[in-house]
């Protein structure tokens, strides 16, 4: 899922939104919610709209309530507060288009359990509160979501509400407890591991950018790229092809296309026209919808069908690019949603069976890449090979694989892969959406940890900008990125030149860094890093442990 702020707030606002108003959904009348009723066993507290909104300027509850001063933990009163407080990008027309989807409905049911009723009419009276919240000027917020509530009165079971709330992407805490099993490997003294030089620096070659708009006729598709080459390159290199995320863009990983094409390789940028940012903006307009189905297989498409024109530029006497392009010898690069489409192109199977019993059931505990594969459910078959063998190497950084590749469907994979999973992220949570897949890849193979990155560690700096100030959610915020990632952006520009020198004569020379030692030197006090071949004992325990549930 790559993820941008955008399709985050999207996703991330769309499902807080839905999961956020499992504290309010009440009755059916026509009039507007201005009292809130808050029930912790025995104990029920009201409190006005007006309280709720002095609370949320003043970041702390009206004195003398005892609900707040003797049940509710200071993390209880944050994460109320901070709720309180989040705006979420969402017009009516997105909300109502949402709520009217299988997800959406699945959801409400969900979270409809967590209101005090005598009739059955929660889910509907939630379905109307949001809507009707979302016209508000400031946008949809959970105040907005009260105040248009179509009832006197809203009572909420605390105990459940928390309870629901603790379930909230449980794949991202069972990925700590993972991240715990191998601390102790991970925590060794850094190693003096003897280097040939320092791939981490910039190459000598001067960087050029081609920037190409394709058509492809069949599918009706403009497709956008950014060709990063120097006169250095040659056809003795492979092909490096990048896929981006979900909500994205194809300048996410700028300062790695720089760095290997400041090595002699050319990188190609590829822009997914119906995921990337520009269709979640329309989407967020209400304009079309986020993700469609096809993009599952349009996306593995879009890569081939580029692959197709930069063959007949290599072919072209005139282009300067003639004869530099290794268009059979290529090693796709995928970061989140592109992540599953990398493995996809690979080799691996969409398996789709499974995921579709899997997404009617309770999607409050999903992450948002589960929630994004859930969306494949829609598929007519339940298996999909997308396969291009001009693909000689495989990187997927942080990506989706948990749902859509079923049981088996990562066993096809049929060229080397490393796959790179942060401990902190919790788009792509890595016990779920990497290490249970990475398991599954036959050899050779590559897992990379980063203790302490998050979903957007890896991009680059100027397409996380608006990270800042962000709020800390169950799904979505506590990002490091920036200066702050420089370290993780640095370890990926080496893995990656090591990677794909490992298509070259220079293999040898290279293979020193992608060993465990290496990582644990390159390690940093904020990011120690981990590479293995294979999970170790311990922690292959709890991935076992997390498949047999």
């Amino acid at each position: 899922m790559g993820i941008s702020r955008k399709a985050l707030n999207l996703l991330a606002g769309c499902f807080c939104a839905v999961v956020f108003t499992k504290f309010l959904g009440i009755t059916t009348a026509a009039t507007a919610a201005d009292t809130v009723v808050l029930r912790y066993g025995l104990l029920a507290e009201s409190v006005s709209l007006a309280e709720l909104q002095k609370a949320a300027e003043l970041g702390d509850f009206p004195g003398g309530f005892e609900l707040y001063g003797r049940r509710l933990s200071s993390q209880q009163r944050r994460f109320l507060l901070n709720t309180l407080k989040m705006p979420l990008s969402l017009n009516v027309v997105t909300v109502n288009k949402l709520l009217n989807t299988q997800i959406g409905t699945t959801i409400l049911n969900d979270f409809s359990t967590a209101v005090v009723r005598k009739d059955k009419a929660g889910v509907q009276a939630i379905r109307a509160g949001l809507v009707i919240g979302s016209t508000a000027p400031q946008g949809l917020s959970l105040l907005s979501f009260i105040a248009a509530y179509p009832s006197q009165s809203l009572e909420i079971n605390l105990p459940q509400t928390f309870k629901i709330a603790g379930n909230f992407n449980t794949a991202f805490w069972q990925t700590q407890q993972f991240m715990l099993a191998i601390a102790p490997q991970l925590n060794q003294q850094s190693l003096q591991v003897s280097l040939p030089f320092d791939p981490s620096q910039p190459g000598t070659a001067q960087v050029q950018v081609l920037k190409l708009n394709w058509n492809d006729q069949q599918r009706n598709r403009n497709i956008p790229v950014d060709i990063y080459w120097s006169t250095t390159a040659t056809a003795n290199k492979p092909l490096i092809i990048y896929s981006h995320g979900l909500g994205s863009v194809r300048t996410d990983l700028r300062y790695l296309a720089e760095h290997l094409a400041s090595h002699g390789y050319v990188f190609v940028a590829v822009e997914h026209p119906g995921s990337n940012q520009t269709n979640v903006d329309f989407g967020l307009q209400g304009k079309n919808k986020l993700l469609k189905p096809q993009e599952f297989l349009d996306r593995p498409k879009d890569i081939s069908f580029v692959l197709d024109e930069l063959a007949k530029i290599n072919q072209s006497a005139n282009d300067p690019l003639a004869g530099k392009l290794a268009t059979d010898n290529v090693m796709i690069i995928g970061y989140s949603f592109g992540g599953g489409t990398a493995l996809a192109l690979a080799g691996g199977e969409l398996q789709l069976d499974k995921l579709k019993q899997r997404c009617k059931q309770n999607l409050a505990v999903l992450s948002l890449g589960e929630t994004a594969q859930c969306v494949a459910q829609e598929l007519p078959e339940n298996s999909y090979q997308l396969r291009d063998t001009r693909i000689k190497q495989a990187i997927a950084l942080n990506p989706t694989s948990s749902l859509m590749f079923g049981d088996t469907g990562l066993t096809k994979v049929q060229v080397p892969t490393l796959v790179l999973a942060s401990s902190a992220d919790k788009t792509t949570p890595a016990l779920t959406e990497q290490i249970v897949g990475f398991h599954k890849i036959p050899a050779p193979k590559w897992l990379v940890g980063v203790l302490g990155g998050t979903h957007l560690s890896v991009k680059d700096p100027s397409t996380t900008l608006d990270q800042a100030g962000q709020p800390n959610t169950p799904f979505t915020g506590g990002e490091i990125v920036g200066e702050q990632a420089a370290d993780v952006r640095k370890f990926v520009n080496v893995i990656v030149l090591a990677m794909a020198a490992q298509l070259t004569p220079e293999a040898k020379q290279y293979s020193v860094f992608l060993t465990p030692n290496y990582a644990i030197a390159a390690s940093t006090p904020a990011f120690p890093f981990r590479l293995v071949t294979e999970i170790p004992p311990d922690a292959l325990k709890v991935v076992k442990e997390y498949i047999e549930k």
